[in-house]
């Protein structure tokens, strides 16, 4: 038995994150028994410890090293996992940190609904709360990865069960969506799952101005987690409801993101538009009808990219009108589909409820 409630993952790439900060997250204001595992990743973990302030000899913080020369959040952070010997393992940011109490309230959660996951409530800097997964109203406990649409969440942040997913690791080598296999596998496998709707949450700093996922990669390496989960044993034990609730939002969250940043680059959609209908033809046969669900504006973006000559102001403007609230945005082009739990006008109420 571990002496440890929870074991938390930190992975820092550079001296200039703000680390102690997030340390002292974890063990200054918990009252359970915690343990900070912070991995120094391709920098030297002297440094680190430099940063580490107060902390730098802490007994309940472990500093590990790993130089793997791989610019991918994954290797360090399954380094941690590795190390984790407690009930649960938590993640997070070297830019970020929990909120006073989180920890605690998340554990209480998950022993008494007897848990594999507890999502934690996301409140961001500079946008407030994370609207995202759009669950049922007010829904704590028990929650179900097509009725609750938990694909939507893609970090896995919160705690996870070690007893029942300690082999569960990222996808390695991912400079992108390394957490999406990951993620899935907690939505769509797991046990009583519950969400810290109203408990202290995890508080994300949008100061940080060298997140690795911030950079721009081809279009293949941003969907390259498709291969993870297509090729996963339980990806084919999916039924037709579950595989839609992960294809439609990975159209709606990735493709369409995508797009927009092809739009942006300096060669032009054009260049990237049999990339890109391809990504969404992969999805639509790993998922069939996730295509159908999205909104009419959805749907001429997609078939912008199909057109000859590319005018970028105009793909620009229906990227826009995807979140407005007029019929395009919220209905499907199949009248039949307008009420679908999948589709645009259940999960965009599902967001503001």
């Amino acid at each position: 038995m571990s002496e440890y409630d929870v074991d938390v993952v930190i992975a820092v790439h550079s001296a200039q994150r703000p680390i102690e900060r997030a340390v002292s997250s974890v063990i200054t204001a918990t009252r359970a028994s915690v343990r900070a595992i912070v991995v120094a990743h391709n920098i030297d973990p002297d440094e680190i410890r430099a940063q580490l302030g107060r902390f730098a000899d802490h007994p309940d913080v472990l500093l590990l090293g790993l130089r793997d020369g791989i610019p991918s959040p994954a290797g360090p952070m399954n380094h941690g996992l590795d190390a984790a010997t407690a009930r649960y393992v938590a993640l997070l940011g070297s830019d970020d940190e929990f909120s006073p109490g989180a920890l605690d309230a998340w554990l209480e959660l998950a022993e008494a609904a007897g848990a594999t996951t507890v999502l934690a409530r996301i409140d961001r800097q500079l946008a407030g709360p994370d609207p995202l997964p759009p669950t049922r109203r007010r829904r704590i406990r028990d929650l179900d990865a097509v009725k609750d649409r938990l694909a939507y969440r893609s970090a896995p942040l919160g705690l996870i069960s070690r007893e029942r997913f300690g082999s569960l690791r990222f996808t390695p080598g991912l400079g992108s969506g390394e957490d999406l296999e990951f993620t899935a596998v907690l939505w769509f496998t797991g046990a009583n799952i519950a969400y810290a709707r109203t408990s202290p949450g995890y508080f994300v700093h949008e100061d940080g101005d060298d997140r690795v996922t911030f950079a721009a990669r081809p279009v293949a390496d941003d969907f390259a987690f498709l291969d993870a989960i297509s090729e996963a044993a339980w990806f084919d034990r999916l039924d037709r409801a579950q595989r839609q609730a992960l294809g439609i939002k990975t159209l709606r969250m990735h493709v369409f993101d995508a797009i927009l940043l092809r739009l942006r680059s300096p060669e032009g959609l054009a260049a990237h538009r049999a990339e890109l209908r391809a990504v969404v033809d992969r999805i639509e046969r790993m998922a069939p009808g996730s295509v159908a669900l999205l909104s009419r504006a959805d749907r001429a973006v997609l078939d912008a990219l199909d057109e000859t000559d590319i005018d970028h102001e105009r793909v620009l403007a229906l990227l826009s009108a995807r979140w407005g609230r007029s019929p395009q945005a919220l209905l499907p082009r199949n009248p039949l589909l307008a009420l679908h739990r999948q589709g645009p006008y259940r999960t965009l109420r599902a967001t503001v409820a």
